[in-house]
């Protein structure tokens, strides 16, 4: 794969230093990759999910229902999007084999699965699109070779937030993710029986990494920061009943942005009081139609979340962002749609690893949103546009060809 000049230019006019190298496709990942942990982020919305299909899917495809209907929102966009590999189900094995030998050939070696928790209108209070990481991937034959741990998604769900195409202007909350106390022991008991205990479950030091979306959510299912603190003290404590050292505790924020003092010292309030171990971006933030001006500011958002934490913090870097599929009212100003190539990624993914390089005191984490959020714009999976380029991108800069 090779910069295109106008990439490279942009680049340069931006501040960003790049060397550009030549290189063909057939250049193996570098011998001590399986060392750092190149993380994706799985969105397991494609397939048919009880609830689900209770509640937004009606034609047993999860959520390609809606990324089928994509529409354009002017002339040069790229919807409806379109799979190289077809509409496959997420929680199917086979195909989920396909995932894990195609992300380890080309340098991602640990998926970062969504998880969820939800109560509904009707009383349900349980697992959300779980069949993904219980069928799909610890059904693959070679799961056991790709490392992977959970994000806890506790964030609230409108009616049509997944589905307005059925539910219009219905915006009174669809999905609850608050849980009481008993509600929490049946998360920490499920989480800990079903995979921390697996040898491919990511641990730290021999700490399982738990990671959660909305640290807000959670203090707010215990109504103050008090009593969520003796709520993650129980969580370590039945951790421990398992054998484990401990808990490693990741906040994974939903996208950066450059934080007020108020704003520092609120996230400094959580990590003190839960003993959170870690912080993460979901998105890497800095949202710009512009690639390459969202790219400078994040590494701005990061630059900062790094030197006022004490704990560390891992790198993020997106593909792009176009939810349009999701929203009717949503435009050109809402797409990432200038310099959005895997040229332009490589160079902040290159940005990361340096980053992540010259934090030798912490592990080495580097994650990619996403692996499969096709309706969010934002995927390594291969498509009709781009092939294999996001993919041949990621095994480029961990070979080295972009430092």
């Amino acid at each position: 794969m090779k910069k295109s000049s106008l990439t490279v230019l942009a680049a340069l006019a931006l501040g960003l230093s790049i060397s550009v190298v030549s290189c063909d496709n057939g250049t193996a990942v570098r011998s001590d990759a399986e060392k750092t942990y190149v993380c994706a982020y799985v969105w397991p919305s494609c397939h048919d999910d009880q609830l689900g299909h209770k509640w937004l899917w009606e034609e047993g495809i999860g959520e390609w229902e809606v990324i089928k209907q994509g529409d354009k929102r002017f002339p040069e966009h790229y919807q409806p999007r379109q799979p190289l590999w077809g509409y496959e189900m997420d929680n199917d094995p086979v195909v989920v084999e396909k995932w894990i030998q195609t992300a380890l050939k080309y340098g991602v070696n640990t998926f970062i699965y969504d998880w969820y928790w939800y109560n509904d209108p009707d009383g349900y209070s349980g697992p959300y699109l779980e069949s993904a990481l219980n069928d799909g991937f610890l059904g693959a034959p070679s799961h056991d070779k790709m490392n992977f741990y959970i994000m806890w998604a506790n964030h609230d769900v409108k009616y049509n937030y997944w589905n307005y195409h059925k539910w219009g202007d219905n915006e009174e909350r669809l999905f609850n993710p608050d849980v009481d106390w008993d509600q929490f022991k049946k998360v920490v008991a499920r989480v800990i029986d079903q995979y921390f205990s697996l040898p491919e479950y990511v641990k730290i030091d021999g700490c399982p990494v738990f990671a959660i979306f909305s640290i807000g959510n959670f203090v707010r299912s215990f109504g103050s920061i008090e009593e969520a603190a003796k709520a993650m003290d129980y969580f370590r404590a039945e951790v421990k009943k398992a054998g484990f050292p401990d808990l490693h505790l990741q906040e994974i924020q939903g996208g950066g942005s450059r934080m007020s003092e108020s704003r520092v010292a609120a996230m400094k309030k959580n990590i003190d009081a839960l003993g959170i171990n870690s912080e993460a971006l979901y998105n890497m933030g800095g949202f710009n139609p512009d690639y390459l001006l969202q790219g400078k500011e994040a590494i701005e958002i990061r630059k900062q979340m790094d030197e006022v934490f004490d704990i560390p913090v891992f790198p993020c870097v997106s593909i792009g962002w176009d939810d349009t599929p999701r929203f009717p009212a949503k435009g050109p100003d809402d797409v990432t749609r200038f310099h959005n190539t895997p040229q332009s990624f490589a160079i902040f993914l290159a940005k990361a690893k340096e980053y992540m390089d010259g934090h030798t005191d912490q592990p080495r984490f580097m994650m990619i949103n996403a692996w499969n959020e096709w309706v969010e714009g934002s995927y390594l999976l291969p498509d009709r546009l781009n092939g294999f380029g996001y993919l041949e991108a990621v095994r480029d800069v961990l070979d080295g060809k972009y430092d």
